[in-house]
């Protein structure tokens, strides 16, 4: 239910994340205002994480600290936000990030001036202390554009390829909010669905270019860096774009990025292997190779094509030699 008296809905999941949490904290505070809130769901943390929010919230205007009873991941804990959230505009953040003092109004008021479903900014990306500007990968600035346009080419890095939730703000009057939901199924790469129902289903959006947001990456606790089943999740992620996408009008144009981009993970992952469990491994390439037979194969011939050549002998392994020279 909106509220008047909100404007901004700010949803942070936390989930120990006792060494980042308080900085992340902080930074919501000096971004704070009489019409924001901040929606701090603690999804079942076992360090001092839930303390800590507690401790803080006081501090922080607006702030309402939401515990979950059991670990319900990324994608569940910010659906709880989502559920809770009383602004008519909605952004998000991880709970082991920042953001940079008067970040969140500037988003604000990017998003009112363009007057669009939703706006896209750049990133700032902290790897110990180097600090890196991820720009979006759309050059056209601070103008309306149809989200469509922006999921192509296939053989370029393009919007869908940009899938991280807090790095923009969404208009939940102006667009359908479901939009915004996540599947809570998916304990990794909830993201890639999302992203691509977004750029196929809203009718507008701009890119602005604010760095005023700081992701962390590679810290030990962030799921992207344990080699566990969780991490297989990203073959029922891509499945589901792949089956939304075979109902899209325009299924032949949009297909071939979709397929590019699922085969580039794929590949991506089976390099890296060797941080898995060795069962996990094993079946990583199962999965991987039924993945592949199940693709429209007509699609997955040009990609092959097109594929750098030790990707394609990576993933032309998987398959095997005479299964890769009967299908494609």
């Amino acid at each position: 239910m909106w509220s008047p008296l909100v404007k901004l809905s700010v949803i942070v999941p936390f989930y120990n994340v006792q060494e980042y949490a308080p900085d992340t904290l902080r930074s919501l505070a000096v971004n704070a205002r009489d019409d924001f809130e901040f929606l701090l769901v603690n999804d079942c943390a076992r360090d001092a994480t839930p303390e800590i929010l507690e401790r803080f919230a006081p501090r922080l205007p607006n702030a309402r600290v939401i515990h979950h009873e059991v670990n319900r991941g990324l994608a569940g804990a910010r659906n709880t936000g989502l559920d809770a959230a009383q602004g008519r505009y909605i952004a998000f953040l991880d709970g082991d990030d920042w953001l940079g003092p008067g970040y969140l109004e500037q988003l604000l008021a990017a998003i009112e001036r363009h007057g669009c479903d939703f706006i896209r900014v750049d990133h700032v990306q902290v790897t110990g202390r180097k600090r890196v500007i991820h720009r979006a990968p759309e050059a056209r600035r601070n103008q309306v554009l149809d989200p469509r346009d922006s999921i192509l080419p296939a053989d370029q890095s393009t919007m869908v390829d940009y899938p991280y939730a807090w790095a923009g703000v969404f208009d939940g009057e102006r667009m359908d909010r479901e939009l915004l939901r996540f599947d809570a199924q998916l304990r990794t790469a909830e993201d890639r669905p999302w992203i691509w129902r977004l750029h196929r289903k809203a009718e507008s959006y701009a890119v602005v270019s604010l760095h005023g947001l700081f992701y962390r990456r590679g810290i030990s606790s962030s799921l992207t860096q344990i080699g566990d089943i969780r991490q297989l999740d990203f073959i029922a992620s891509f499945d589901t774009v792949l089956a939304e996408l075979a109902d899209d009008p325009e299924v032949g144009r949009l297909m071939p990025k979709a397929v590019r981009t699922y085969c580039a993970i794929i590949a991506h992952h089976l390099k890296n292997s060797e941080r898995y469990e060795p069962e996990v491994a094993r079946r990583l390439r199962t999965m991987a190779r039924e993945a592949l037979d199940s693709m429209d194969q007509d699609v997955l011939k040009q990609t092959f094509d097109a594929m750098p050549p030790e990707r394609r002998a990576l993933l032309g392994r998987l398959r095997g030699r005479v299964r890769t020279a009967v299908s494609l």
